[in-house]
């Protein structure tokens, strides 16, 4: 059935979100041998990151990966006094959660906002009340935070008009701008929703080709892989690829990952791209950062699989990090499916970003606002089919004004995701991963369209 049939202003654009194949890509950093000097970066100008903090949800799977950071535990004892008891507790369950994400798991919920509610239940019977918010608070800032402030944008969909690199993590899209002109795009995938990717500034100051990875004292470190027994560079079970880029705990911009990977879930946190994709980007990312990073010294790297070498960025880069399941492109409203479940698609949201551009929600054409309904309705729904943010009465009135109140039947209920799948992180869902809706108020107007898009191709 063609869904534009009935609702011919949208365009559905279908995608496959993959269950997981096997938790191995672990985002951590290791120590390599620098080739280049750098220069120190500007202190950094302090804001307010209250907003970004809120939105994070803190679940087992990444408490579990704090774990692994040098003095975390020691910061939860003199920070927030927490007991040794109690460490061992929040351990002990952390890992027990990311033992359950494997392939033959049986814990799976489906839904990443049952996932969040799971974790939060059991941090509270750990602590209690006050200090598990006490911890969320702090996991938070060391997450969401970020390490550059006074950069991030103030109002949605933002056009840089510095040098940046954007990474929209509901979008599947990294954006390279350079001077305020967006020169290069490319297809991504992003952590599933037990890792999801932070939101803030981070940098990017080194890139380290050939990294080595040692896989963590973990329950899901199992197969293949031994903990404390380390994966040599150049390895075709290597999971980071042939580049990783760090940019702030416990993050990195890496390869190694399939071409179907793309436009999916596909780490623990991190941004992954194809091996071809990795090595286009530090060329570019070299170019921005002031180091020079030619083909040829790529083509040198790879002829030494087992040699790991680190090229220092003369100026460190920023990296945004955005969630945004609604965007403004050049005459359209491009709304993405909310894979993180916090509820962003709504009536409220989208107001808030057409006033950016001066547009009136209320003065739209009346087939505007019931594609606008229908598609703010299909994306606004969980892995099981549910619907994640509830209208407020106010939103409700504005919806009634269109016609619609209830999901748009037909092609848009055909579309709906089926019943979970037993056993894995994400299930295998055919679905709509964005809708795009025309409005002629927004001609000309609105964060830039993909400029020479690398799709892993």
């Amino acid at each position: 059935m063609n869904i534009s049939n009935f609702f011919p202003s949208i365009i559905y654009r279908p995608v496959i979100f993959f269950g997981l194949i096997g938790l191995l890509a672990s985002c951590d950093d290791q120590k390599t041998t620098s080739t280049n000097a750098t220069q120190a970066p500007p202190p950094p100008v302090k804001t307010d990151t209250t907003s970004r903090v809120q939105d994070f949800s803190l679940t087992l799977p990444v408490l579990n990966a704090l774990f692994i950071e040098e003095g975390f535990k020691q910061q939860l004892k003199t920070e927030l006094e927490i007991t040794d008891e109690q460490i061992k507790q929040l351990e002990t369950a952390a890992g027990e959660a990311v033992a359950e994400l494997s392939e033959g798991g049986t814990n799976y919920l489906g839904s990443a906002r049952a996932a969040r509610k799971q974790s939060e239940d059991e941090i509270r019977r750990i602590l209690g009340e006050e200090k598990a918010e006490s911890l969320a608070r702090l996991v938070a800032y060391r997450y969401a935070g970020g390490d550059i402030e006074g950069l991030f944008p103030t109002t949605p969909n933002a056009v840089p008009n510095d040098t940046r690199v954007v990474i929209n993590a509901p979008a599947f899209r990294m954006d390279v701008f350079q001077q305020g002109k967006l020169v290069k795009t490319y297809k991504i995938g992003i952590g599933y929703p037990e890792f999801p990717l932070p939101t803030g500034m981070r940098k990017a100051e080194s890139i380290i080709f050939n990294p080595t990875w040692t896989p963590p004292d973990e329950p899901w470190v199992k197969g293949k892989f031994q903990p404390g027994r380390k994966v040599a560079a150049g390895s075709k079970l290597n999971p980071l690829g042939v580049i990783k880029i760090p940019i702030g705990l416990p993050s990195l911009i890496h390869g190694g990952k399939d071409k179907e990977k793309l436009g999916n879930f596909a780490s623990h946190g991190c941004v992954g791209l194809t091996n071809e994709q990795v090595q286009d980007f530090t060329t570019m990312l070299g170019q921005l950062g002031g180091s020079s990073v030619t083909a040829e010294q790529i083509s040198n790297f790879e002829k030494q699989p087992k040699k790991t070498e680190t090229i220092k960025l003369s100026t460190p880069v920023p990296i945004e990090l955005r969630y945004e399941t609604i965007v403004a492109e050049n005459g359209s409203i491009h709304i993405f499916q909310d894979v993180y479940e916090r509820g962003t698609n709504t009536v409220a949201d989208l107001v808030r970003i057409l006033q950016v551009y001066g547009v009136d929600y209320q003065k739209l054409s009346p087939a505007e606002k019931q594609s606008l309904t229908t598609a703010l309705t299909e994306m606004n729904l969980d892995s099981n089919g549910n619907p994640i943010a509830e209208q407020s009465s106010s939103t409700d009135t504005t919806l009634a004004s269109t016609g619609s109140t209830t999901p748009a039947k037909d092609g848009v209920a055909a579309s709906k995701q089926q019943g979970a799948k037993t056993g894995k992180v994400t299930r295998n869902v055919t679905g709509i991963k964005e809708l795009s809706v025309p409005i002629a108020a927004l001609k000309g107007k609105g964060y830039p369209a993909a400029v020479m898009l690398n799709a892993g191709e």
